[in-house]
């Protein structure tokens, strides 16, 4: 059963990465696009780059509280990590180093505007850690987020993924779910 929730839970991330929009960043064509587009410090963000061929990839910022690990297959990767809470406004480099080429792109760090109810200091320590330890898996949850009409970028709506790339991950995750339930109704029959 546990294995069936997986796979249900895997096909309905996939789903929902596939139709929540992402904003590239300014990269001249690289294919690294960043979710939201222009994140304020503390902010967790998703980092989606397209085009490569290897199976991992890492991605390295100023703006980053720690080295981001990305990890996928054919040609899309992905990976999260979280802008520093002590970053000032303004662009910072992202490179990506995949299969031995490196990537560069921009990210673009935005004032966090504080709202009238909040006190203006800013915390004495970090409100995020400074160097978090890689535990690998949990860390495709911010796939899932959907951008406010805010913090949506019309262009970067127009350049995602399609009704195309939709439909084969829910069949892809049809096709998983099945195949699990079919391998479940067998071991229960003791037929495997």
């Amino acid at each position: 059963m546990r294995s069936l929730r997986l796979t249900l839970c895997t096909g309905l991330m996939l789903a929902t990465a596939a139709l929540t929009p992402a904003a590239y960043a300014e990269d001249g064509g690289g294919g690294i696009a960043v979710t939201p587009s222009s994140p304020v410090p503390g902010t967790d963000i998703a980092l989606r780059v397209s085009g490569c061929t290897a199976r991992t990839a890492t991605a390295v910022s100023a703006a980053f509280v720690a080295e981001v690990r990305l990890t996928g297959a054919d040609g899309t990767l992905v990976g999260e990590t979280r802008i520093r809470t002590s970053l000032q406004a303004g662009a910072y480099d992202v490179t990506v180093t995949c299969g031995g080429a490196d990537r560069k792109a921009r990210l673009t760090v935005v004032e966090k505007s504080p709202r009238p109810d909040q006190p203006t200091h800013q915390p004495t320590t970090h409100a995020s850690p400074v160097a978090p330890v890689q535990a690998g898996g949990g860390g495709t949850a911010h796939l899932a987020a959907v951008e406010t009409g805010a913090e949506a970028d019309e262009d970067a709506r127009a350049t995602g993924p399609g009704t195309g790339h939709t439909v084969i991950g829910l069949l892809l995750a049809a096709a998983a779910a099945v195949a699990v339930v079919l391998r479940s109704a067998r071991r229960s029959r003791g037929t495997g």
